[in-house]
């Protein structure tokens, strides 16, 4: 979120950020492509499995 928050100008707006997106229902944000800072891929609206198989299809993870 800390990255989203800086390339958007408001580098302390990160728990915005994750408030924002983890609202989002429109399949045409990739929301689904933020990760943690530790590179885990952390949560997805309560859907972990779908955004690991996301990732995987995107083959931005193993």
């Amino acid at each position: 979120m800390n990255q989203v928050a800086q390339k958007a100008g408001q580098p302390r707006a990160y728990r915005a950020v994750g408030s924002i997106l983890s609202k989002n229902a429109d399949p045409s944000v990739p929301c689904h492509r933020v990760i943690k800072s530790d590179g885990s891929v952390g949560g997805y609206n309560g859907l972990l499995g779908k955004k690991k198989a996301l990732l995987k299809a995107e083959r931005a993870i193993h």
